[in-house]
């Protein structure tokens, strides 16, 4: 089987893309950040057995949380250029020597699986492949006034994409060449590749597949995300614990001192239950019983950020997101307004969340109920979660 590589090149400033300090790859679409979005892609083929990134020095924290948890190789620096990047990270895959090389721009972030795997079929076959795209508009090529010199046949015209595919050696010989003989003004890699003799095959690109390269073009691609999570789900949890002995009670996965603790199977965090329910709830996916029966010992004592972790993973295994959580705490003591940052702050790391998007409030029952005789706290959550639309039978 043919060893497959990605270069993903992430050493551009972005600026024509302003209205941010940090660079257009490292900035969100949807809550995520574009370059992490290509890297996800990549990550997720099995074909594709390496996937090295090429940044600008300095841009190294933005990398690390973009690339957080992903298996990917460390990153290079790459050069002024984004043909001096591109080679940088082709050198930096010349000791694995694989056999074909896909070559992506991070600032195109919805490149899907199925295109992927197009390039590489199509380089299989050719030894060098590019998506294009067939032009719709009327082209006129202009002289240096502005007046039409000819009207181009659009049919034998195309827009061409990334990621741009080759045979490993001849690509990295061809960047090298180029270098040594000073030519650094090719627009793209399949330039370069025509320059060295290569016979250079266009496929289907895909019109989903943009390049954000103007402050508009966010706007689109988070137009574009929203409309792929157009199934939009509300989920309630409700959870209570009663009080035993101990020093301490475990809300929203922070330890707060108490002259009792709350009893339960495991930590009894009734927050976190009341989370993992709501969001179980918004998927239709049971609840938290069904899949931590209480029953199974290996789940007494446990800490219950586990349960909300898994919650949000069978979110992110659909393909979603989750908008917003919403945690109210019932009770009379403790006091939870002291801690109501720190049980957001925490929430909003075990959900992979930002902190405006998780709200804690307490209240407590006015002395009535058994949250009002102090035996025990109640906890009610709501949870709003994003889907790609589904017709099921």
């Amino acid at each position: 089987m043919a060893k497959i590589a990605a270069v993903i090149v992430a050493a551009g400033r972005g600026t024509r893309a302003a209205g941010s300090d940090v660079p257009k790859q490292f900035r969100q679409v949807g809550g995520e950040a574009v370059l992490r979005r290509c890297l996800t892609a990549f990550a997720g083929c099995e074909l594709i057995h390496t996937i090295q990134t090429v940044i600008r020095p300095g841009d190294e924290p933005h990398y690390a949380e973009a690339a957080s948890g992903l298996a990917v190789a460390p990153p290079v620096h790459g050069g002024d250029t984004r043909q001096a990047s591109v080679r940088a990270g082709l050198e930096a895959l010349a000791g694995e020597a694989p056999d074909i090389v896909l070559i992506h721009d991070a600032a195109r972030p919805f490149a899907s699986p199925a295109l992927i795997a197009r390039a590489i079929e199509a380089t299989t076959e050719t030894g060098a492949a590019i998506p294009g795209l067939a032009v719709t508009d009327t082209i006129k090529s202009i002289d240096g006034h502005g007046y039409v010199g000819e009207t181009l046949d659009r049919t034998r015209l195309r827009a061409v994409q990334t990621p741009q595919a080759f045979t490993f050696a001849p690509i990295l010989e061809a960047h090298r060449r180029a270098a040594h003989e000073g030519r650094t003004d090719f627009t793209d890699d399949a330039a370069i590749a025509e320059w060295a003799g290569m016979q250079v095959r266009v496929f289907d690109g895909e019109s989903a597949n943009i390049k954000i390269t103007h402050p508009e073009d966010f706007v689109r691609a988070e137009a574009m995300q929203l409309s792929q999570l157009s199934d939009v789900r509300t989920g309630t949890g409700i959870d209570v614990h009663a009080f035993g002995p101990g020093d301490h009670v475990m809300i929203g996965g922070v330890r707060i001192a108490h002259g009792q603790a709350l009893t339960g199977h495991s930590d009894a965090d009734v927050g976190l239950h009341a989370l993992t329910d709501a969001i179980l709830g918004a998927l239709a996916d049971g609840d938290i019983g069904s899949h931590f029966p209480p029953s199974d010992p290996q789940w007494k004592g446990a800490a219950s950020d586990r349960f909300l972790k898994f919650a949000c993973e069978r979110v992110a295994s659909r393909g979603g997101r989750i908008a917003h959580l919403d945690l109210t705490i019932v009770c009379e003591a403790p006091k939870i307004g002291p801690h109501r940052d720190a049980i957001r702050e925490t929430v909003a790391r075990i959900a992979g969340l930002s902190m405006d998007r998780v709200a804690v409030k307490a209240t407590t029952s006015e002395q009535l109920g058994f949250t009002g005789r102090r035996e025990g706290i109640a906890a009610y959550a709501t949870a709003t979660v994003r889907l790609p639309w589904s017709e099921k039978a």
